[in-house]
């Protein structure tokens, strides 16, 4: 995996940072972390050292305990100039956030930090992700120091535009999320240095809507979180990826091409299409079991009752899975069920649907149902059960792109 060299500015923003060192470390990057003495007054150096297994260094003076090497890595026999070495030892360098002052000690050349020469001294892609109040950042001064960065080869990535941490103040300026940040930062990292490079990952996401009239429905429930975090990790391990999504409201990770869909026959159509060329199908959408008969031309009066035919919709995991595949495709499916014997219905969907993996999570404990941030769930194969206790979306993407590897290996799982 790669090398990640953070630098972080003083700046509220940097608490996001602690999130995007969890999140590179979870994907398998070593990762080392500078600070400026200005950021260690909002975040401690110590929770950047517990997750990521390294020191933190601010002074271009303070000595390197690991001698400039990353997490995992075997150390130099000698002693070298520490910002040196990190800088030339890194794949990546992302200063996230970065402060109004600290891009413009970067962009005049200025090296009093270990994160200022450090910066100085790196060959190798260098990202800036700047984050401060809307009007410090529509100064004049900030622009034109953002231009002369970028005029270097220096990627800047945007600002948000939302609440600002001044109470009552809204503007651009807020710092991305962590998986964006993280995804940008991949991005442009080498080639080959990620363990899914080369595969074609098909990820579908949110639920269709089977119209009744013009402007009415029936579908399932679905946010479509859990198919854009798997979209996420599926792209921050090297993957092409391409996501359908279902009518979802959420936006594509960086990187990641997406399709919008809105009936199940939509989706079962661009899905026969793009699975062809496939070899990871992650099918976390919600396809509506049933559809309208026939839908109405026209907006349906509420003038009495009304009599709704339905039909089955296209099972489209199962034409997949079993008349479609072909050697060498990995198949997931997902199934939300409400109590009882749960497990035993996922096995037999796994069987009747030719899935290699069936994800099962109980939608009736409302801490993890529809548009929540977290999930529990159990990952079924033929031969095991694998229980994945609660966590954010995106740890329980990382698990189940986790027992895909070792599906495609051979390497089996344990058993809960």
């Amino acid at each position: 995996m790669a090398r990640i060299l953070l630098g972080v500015s003083g700046g509220i923003a940097a608490y996001k940072s602690l999130e995007l060192a969890r999140l590179a470390t979870l994907a398998g990057h070593g990762v080392r972390v500078l600070m400026t003495e200005t950021a260690t007054r909002f975040v401690g150096a110590a929770s950047f050292e517990g997750i990521v297994g390294a020191p933190v260094l601010s002074s271009e003076f303070e000595r390197d305990p690991l001698r400039g090497a990353f997490p995992g890595e075997e150390q130099p026999g000698h002693d070298p100039i520490g910002h040196l070495a990190l800088a030339a030892n890194c794949d990546a360098y992302l200063v996230a956030p970065a402060s109004a002052n600290t891009i413009a000690k970067l962009a005049a050349g200025l090296a009093d930090s270990m994160l200022t020469t450090s910066f100085l001294a790196c060959t190798a892609p260098r990202l800036l992700a700047p984050a401060m109040n809307d009007r410090m950042y529509a100064d004049a001064a900030t622009q034109a120091n953002l231009a002369t960065l970028r005029e270097r080869g220096v990627e800047v990535i945007e600002p948000e535009e939302g609440r600002l941490a001044s109470r009552g103040e809204q503007g651009r300026g807020r710092l991305p999320e962590p998986l964006e940040l993280l995804a940008r930062l991949e991005a442009v990292l080498p080639a080959g240095e990620r363990p899914w490079d080369g595969l074609r990952v098909l990820v579908t996401a949110g639920g269709t809507r089977e119209p009744i009239d013009p402007v009415r429905f029936i579908g399932n429930r679905s946010s479509g979180r859990m198919g854009i975090a798997l979209a996420a990790a599926a792209a921050r391990r090297g993957a092409t990826v391409t996501l359908i999504a279902a009518n979802v409201a959420l936006e594509a990770p960086p990187g990641v091409r997406r399709i919008d869909v809105e009936t199940t026959a939509q989706l079962a159509t661009i899905s026969a299409e793009e699975f062809e060329t496939t070899q990871i199908l992650l099918m976390a959408a919600a396809p509506a079991d049933f559809r309208p008969a026939r839908a109405a031309e026209r907006k349906l009066t509420r003038d009495g009752s009304l009599d709704l035919r339905l039909q089955p919709t296209e099972d489209i995991l199962a034409q997949l899975g079993v008349a479609a595949r072909a050697a060498g495709q990995t198949i997931v499916g997902f199934a939300a069920e409400h109590g009882g014997d749960a497990v035993g219905r996922a096995r037999a969907k796994l069987a009747r649907k030719g899935a290699d993996l069936i994800v099962l999570n109980d939608v009736s404990d409302p801490a993890i149902g529809f548009e929540s941030s977290e999930n529990e769930v159990t990952l079924i194969a033929a031969d095991s059960e694998t229980a994945v206790p609660r966590a954010a979306k995106d740890e329980i993407a990382e698990a189940i792109l986790d027992r895909v590897d070792s599906l495609r290996t051979g390497s089996g799982a344990p058993t809960a």
